[in-house]
């Protein structure tokens, strides 16, 4: 059941269906939108008894669509599609994930500019990207909060990428010598957060 003082938000009745084998096609594709709050892992069981996704979706035979580590926030897409499911984990898809985050610092023109022209991390170099100072967006609070000193000012970032490295994201805001502090994943393809608070979710039909 979904963690208590959450709700679940159902766009549709959901069908009965099995798995989808990777690779098959279910003649209905249910998808599921989850706005991930900060802590919860990105699978359905945790041996060491952390927060997961069955905590908060009670969707049977959807899967996630890639990872979001779990001091991260933000969407994650499920799927019972085995196509869609390759089609949105593959890098080689390249679809746009688009990331907000709040670094330590205030990023000059170089700073911003090697972030989109690509740079070099221990696993090689980035493939350009999106990467722009945005206005603090209107988010809910963290749980736990960011560390917060009064002497070192922090700046929002949009970050659209289309790899999908272990931590880039706060590998790349490091190397150009600002820490990220929060990061939310606002987008995945063709779908956001929109109207989604954290811990809740709600499903689509394709």
């Amino acid at each position: 059941m979904p963690r208590a003082g959450y709700k679940c938000t159902l766009a549709a009745p959901q069908p009965s269906c099995g798995p989808a084998a990777a690779g098959a096609r279910s003649a209905v594709a249910t998808i599921v939108l989850f706005n991930k709050p900060f802590g919860v892992q990105t699978r359905f069981t945790d041996a060491a008894g952390r927060a997961t996704l069955a905590d908060y979706i009670p969707v049977a035979n959807v899967y996630p669509c890639g990872r979001l580590d779990a001091d991260s926030e933000g969407l994650v897409v499920l799927t019972d599609d085995g196509r869609l499911q390759h089609r949105l984990s593959d890098p080689r898809h390249k679809q746009a994930k688009t990331y907000w985050a709040q670094v330590e610092g205030i990023p000059d023109a170089a700073a911003i500019a090697r972030l989109a022209d690509g740079l070099e991390l221990r696993d090689g170099w980035t493939a350009p990207a999106g990467a722009r100072v945005i206005a603090p967006p209107s988010l809910w609070p963290r749980d736990p909060p960011i560390r917060f000193r009064a002497a070192i000012p922090t700046t929002w970032l949009e970050l659209v990428l289309h790899e999908g490295r272990n931590r880039q994201v706060r590998r790349m805001t490091a190397a150009v010598g600002f820490p990220t502090l929060r990061l939310v994943r606002w987008s995945l393809a063709d779908w956001d957060l929109e109207g989604l608070a954290p811990g809740t979710w709600r499903s689509l039909q394709m």
